[in-house]
């Protein structure tokens, strides 16, 4: 038994205070975006917005929220950490409270984009932050409950967002995240302490201009490949130009003293393992609740709020899970964490995918809903914690801002790839019925031919959920020495 000296139980205090902090800020935005994906019509309404305009509305955000977490992940390791993520914070609701005061829908895509910068500041040094906080041996802890909010957002965010919009109107979507964010403000200043900066170094400006511009064109593809197919002149522009920008990347990111993206880090077996396993993951979890809402609204005709009560096991089991891998994380490696819940999130796969039936009971459903949450959950508690606890403090920042923006490309093209398999068993036609949900209305045969739709759309979620089990347990290293510098319990530790 290890006694807790008086040092270490002000340090577990102090490491639980942050904690509550950075989750806020993981609710915040969670619950700020997942707020407009349902109120969303209603703005569009109330501008008059076309097509265009709408999909800006939420893909500005998007795109440049994951282009620019790298750079702040970077900026945060230099200028420190502390005084970023309060500015995320500060930039975020003073953008919301612009936001709900938008003129015309252009004005609002730009506020959108403001808080794309500051959501940024706050993803890419959360974990980080955490990280520093936390003893190596209770760092899993700290993450389970940080990851478990992420259900939080999903829990709430959708009822939230539609009895805003209906209650108050579509301005108190953005303005709810005021007094929240100054909470936060408030509560992130008090609690979180200045760190020594390091040693002011030259700012890699080529290297971020062409790394956004790559990711950006990269997004704007994959975004568009669901609705105008792969032959769009937009798509084929933007991996046309994705294409042309990577190796440039690569060559000034190489000569470049103080690279923004510095890629001897992602060379390793166990980054570069754990990182694609994040991406598969978030690829079969992120389009799964809209997946099974299409599922009961357009094949058994439910209504849309009968529709989001079905699909609750799934944000449901990744709360009650991210915390309970967290304590096992204290006995288990966070490389036997990540393997299970990866296993797990592919068996809950596996169950949707061999029972996708008009017919199917409700309770066989909700159990492959709930593995697949608790597989999500545990899966992302334990490849957190595995690649920050093998990084050296100097590099936390850029990593985790990398790590974070493979999960967003693996939502990104989640939804669109989803939707794309899913209505390719219906003929034109009837796919604006499917998006509609009227398609139960229509025809039993229409219906059978969409299951085999939701089939096939299961059968590839399993498929990336499978791979991405794999990479999790090749996700492994034999232990290294800690490098010059970094605190103990950084260096590699899976086993």
């Amino acid at each position: 038994m290890v006694a807790v000296t008086p040092g270490a139980d002000s340090r577990l205090r102090y490491a639980w205070r942050v904690c509550s902090v950075t989750s806020l800020g993981l609710v915040l935005i969670g619950i700020a975006g997942s707020t407009l994906n349902v109120a969303l019509p209603v703005v569009v309404r109330h501008f008059h917005a076309g097509p265009l305009e709408s999909g800006w509305i939420l893909l500005s955000f998007l795109l440049v929220n994951t282009a620019s977490l790298v750079f702040f992940g970077r900026v945060a390791d230099l200028l420190g950490r502390r005084e970023v993520y309060l500015a995320g914070f500060a930039l975020f609701t003073v953008a919301s409270l612009l936001a709900g005061l938008s003129p015309n829908v252009w004005f609002l895509v730009a506020m959108r984009v403001l808080q794309a910068l500051g959501a940024s500041m706050i993803l890419a040094n959360g974990t980080v932050i955490i990280t520093d906080a936390f003893p190596p041996e209770r760092l899993s802890q700290g993450m389970g409950v940080y990851i478990g909010t992420l259900s939080v957002a999903q829990l709430l965010g959708p009822t939230l967002g539609g009895l805003i919009a209906e209650a108050a109107g579509w301005q108190w979507i953005f303005w709810v995240n005021v007094p929240a964010g100054l909470v936060a403000l408030g509560w992130g200043a008090a609690v979180l302490r200045r760190t020594p900066r390091r040693p002011k170094e030259p700012v890699d400006a080529l290297g971020n201009v062409l790394l956004f511009a790559a990711l950006s064109a990269a997004l704007l593809a994959l975004s568009e490949t669901g609705s105008r197919g792969l032959a769009s002149p937009v798509v084929l522009a933007g991996a046309g130009a994705f294409l042309v920008l990577v190796p440039l990347v690569a060559l000034a990111e190489r000569r470049s003293a103080n690279p923004v993206l510095d890629l001897r880090l992602f060379g390793g077996r166990l980054l570069a393992y754990a990182n694609l396993a994040s991406f598969c993951n978030a690829l079969a979890r992120s389009a799964l609740i809209l997946v099974v809402a299409l599922y009961f609204q357009a094949a058994r005709g439910y209504d849309a709020f009968t529709a989001g009560l079905s699909v609750l096991p799934l944000p449901v089991g990744i709360g009650l899970a991210s915390p309970v891998a967290g304590v096992l994380g204290r006995r288990l490696s966070p490389y036997a964490v990540s393997v299970g819940g990866a296993a797990m999130s592919t068996a809950g796969l596996g169950t949707l995918m061999l029972t996708a039936d008009p017919a199917t009971p409700y309770w066989v459903i909700g159990l492959g809903l709930f593995v697949a949450g608790c597989g999500s959950g545990t899966f992302l508690t334990g490849n957190t914690t595995q690649v920050m606890r093998a990084l050296p403090s100097g590099s936390l920042g850029v990593v985790n801002g990398f790590r974070v923006m493979i999960m967003n490309v693996g939502i990104v093209l989640s939804v669109g790839l989803s939707l794309s398999v899913l209505t390719s068993s219906v003929g034109p036609e009837l796919r604006a019925q499917v998006y509609a949900a009227t398609l139960s209305r229509l025809s039993p045969v229409a219906v059978d031919h969409l299951m085999d739709g939701f089939q096939r759309a299961y059968a590839v979620l399993f498929a990336v959920a499978l791979a991405g089990a794999v990479l999790a347990a090749l996700a492994r290293s034999r232990p290294t020495a800690v490098q010059p510098g970094a605190p103990a319990g950084r260096a590699s530790t899976s086993r």
